[in-house]
């Protein structure tokens, strides 16, 4: 009982951070395709996601969660998308090395 406790109060490694499902469709910014995937972090959202790329016949993948967090899953999304914006105008093809 006092384990249960102790886990409501400060969580156990990998609870309280459900992922949200990525249903929102991929935008598009210089030949890149970035997917917003905002998690639940107690009671809020935190911004996260993915960029990725075509190179050929390979698909490059790159994740990230930040530590900023919004109240609503909207703006938790928005947020990355403009973030991934950025770190695409920055850093190009080399995000993914």
């Amino acid at each position: 009982m006092l384990g249960k406790m102790f886990k409501s109060l400060f969580g156990s490694s990998g609870e309280g951070q459900a992922k949200a499902a990525s249903t929102a469709e991929a935008v598009e910014h210089e030949g890149f395709q970035i997917f917003a995937e905002p998690q639940s972090s107690g009671g809020q959202w935190q911004v996260a996601g993915r960029i990725e790329k075509q190179f050929g016949e390979e698909t490059k993948v790159h994740r990230f969660i930040r530590a900023d967090i919004m109240p609503g899953q909207t703006e938790a999304a928005n947020e990355m998308i403009r973030k991934a914006k950025m770190m695409i105008d920055q850093q190009g093809d080399t995000i993914f090395d």
